[in-house]
């Protein structure tokens, strides 16, 4: 999804690129009963090692949707570590089930039908991948070789199960950890940006809370924000919006 983004920020930056544990062709550990090594934490606490392997012991950490879930997380987690935080399209993952209504069931539907207990959902994921991405949430954001490229996750069952258990981490520890810190107040301290796409869920969902700013504020010291043309993938349909609003917030 970074195929466009990455290459402008690598002008500027040292930019490096990861897929979460079981997405696309990174590692599928063995999970657990209570789902753990799917949680946002632990694959937090992955990157944060895999960065000290590399020698970056600071960084600025950029994610989206499940991405961006994995950074305010490691952020939490790891303070000293995070200069700037980015995130794309998303809330916190306890806000969004608190918040949850029939709006958010018709829309986010992965998080109801891939959090079931398995193998209920991967039956559903093998049977018909294609489905995952002609719905009106993805439909249109990217042409059929990255499209076939994206569906080969999602006929290899080991890669399947470990999806669902990440859905399934984000419907139970994950929304633990992230009450845990609402109940000492912890923050996310350095700066923040958070886009969204214009017109889509996070533009429109939230007013009652102030939008997804309000949310994120709740959370953050230091966050801004705006709406950003394209789908909920943007980074992909408007990657040059993109990188500029996200080079200006990296070099302030």
């Amino acid at each position: 999804m970074w195929r466009f983004v990455a290459p402008q920020l690598a002008n500027n930056h040292t930019v490096i690129c990861v897929d979460l544990r079981g997405y696309a062709r990174s590692g599928v550990p063995v999970s657990s009963e209570d789902h753990y090594p799917y949680t946002k934490r632990a694959m937090s606490n992955e990157l944060v090692a895999l960065m000290d392997e590399l020698g970056f012991t600071k960084f600025d950490l950029v994610g989206h949707d499940r991405g961006g879930r994995v950074s305010y997380r490691l952020t939490l987690d790891h303070p000293e570590k995070v200069q700037r935080l980015a995130v794309f399209d998303v809330i916190p993952i306890a806000e969004a089930w608190a918040l949850a209504d029939t709006k958010f069931a018709m829309t986010y539907w992965p998080w109801s039908l891939l959090s079931q207990k398995a193998p209920l959902p991967e039956k559903y994921l093998l049977g018909a991948p294609d489905a995952v991405f002609d719905n009106p949430f993805g439909g249109g954001s990217f042409g059929p070789e990255v499209k076939a490229e994206y569906l080969e996750t999602y006929r290899d069952p080991t890669r399947v199960h470990a999806i669902c258990e990440e859905y399934r981490a984000a419907a139970g520890l994950d929304i633990e950890h992230d009450q845990a810190d609402q109940k000492t107040s912890k923050r996310i301290t350095c700066p923040m940006l958070h886009l969204w796409a214009a017109g889509g869920p996070l533009d429109s969902f939230y007013g009652a809370e102030g939008g997804a700013l309000g949310i994120w504020r709740k959370w953050a010291d230091n966050v801004q924000g705006r709406a950003v043309s394209g789908g909920h993938f943007f980074p992909e349909e408007n990657p040059t919006g993109t990188t500029e609003l996200l080079s200006k917030f990296l070099s302030a």
